[in-house]
């Protein structure tokens, strides 16, 4: 950007990410259905990080949340009444609802990573809002850092959402159902937390105190001793950077069973949609 060029005003970035009139009546449709027909549902995303954060941006995407029990009912009840094909996209995590511009709507009742299952809490949770004039229940802010925590591609880092969401709701937050939620993975709450006091030094004793003396303590702990089983994590935050360590180190994959929830097929199948352009795996092959 030369020095004569003026820099956009926020609010004009942010209107210019909005989604088209047809997306927004496509969005509205489906979540007016589902209320209609009692299926419940969160709305999260974009939506959920503009309420917490406090800022009017124009959102373009629609991501719902919902047990995984309720999610065919949910994708026949679309499909039947408004025409939109429903898709299991990954079956560990992800479905879609889909009309034929190719515009979808992510319908989450995991995680990539089979981590952070959407479970009664997320919904004991919920904060009520309002989208597109419809009544709906937002992810709860803890959830929502939870899930987004162990987002780390190379093309997809979600750790600035993080500290946002940290700076906006510190005060609020439930940090003993936060800690809870990442249980044998501390370690990655306690990375972003110790970001947080990078990214904003004068806010970092808004983090409860007693919380990171833990952390460390977990820590000092764990520095002693490892365990004789090599096994890596990586791939809980990155589903592409880390093939070289399964595939040609001989390191256990984490995500698996008895590790993790995932299953060879699941892994193999969300491996396999890895775009190599993008991700740039190093030393590593995508096809299953």
């Amino acid at each position: 950007m030369s020095p004569a060029t003026p820099v956009p005003a926020l609010g004009r970035l942010l209107r210019l990410a909005g989604p088209s009139a047809a997306t927004r009546r496509f969005h509205r449709r489906v979540l007016a259905e589902l209320n209609a027909a009692g299926i419940e549902y969160l709305v999260g995303g974009g939506h959920a990080l503009a309420h917490y954060l406090g800022i009017g941006r124009s959102v373009k995407d629609l991501d719902l949340f919902m047990r995984e029990r309720d999610v065919p009912d949910a994708l026949a009840r679309i499909e039947g009444r408004l025409g939109y094909r429903g898709v299991l996209t990954f079956p560990h995590w992800l479905a879609k609802i889909e009309r034929d511009t190719g515009d979808h709507i992510d319908v989450i009742f995991n995680s990539g990573n089979a981590v952070c299952v959407v479970d009664d809490d997320w919904f004991r949770h919920a904060v009520p809002s309002q989208v597109m004039g419809e009544t709906v229940a937002l992810c709860p802010a803890e959830e929502t850092i939870w899930s987004k925590a162990f987002v780390m591609e190379r093309e997809r880092y979600d750790g600035a959402d993080i500290a946002h969401l940290l700076n906006a709701r510190a005060e609020s937050l439930d940090w003993s159902r936060l800690v809870r939620r990442f249980g044998p993975h501390w370690r990655v709450l306690l990375s972003h937390l110790i970001l947080f006091g990078f990214i904003y030094p004068s806010e970092r004793t808004r983090i409860p105190e007693g919380l990171m003396r833990r952390g460390l303590r977990l820590l000092d702990v764990e520095l002693r001793e490892a365990p004789a089983r090599r096994i890596c994590r990586g791939p809980l935050t990155s589903r592409a950077q880390y093939l070289v360590d399964i595939q040609l180190w001989g390191y256990e994959d984490a995500r698996l069973l008895p590790h993790g929830r995932m299953t060879e097929s699941e892994a193999s199948i969300w491996t396999a949609a890895i775009e190599e352009e993008v991700s740039r795996p190093v030393g590593a092959r995508t096809a299953p």
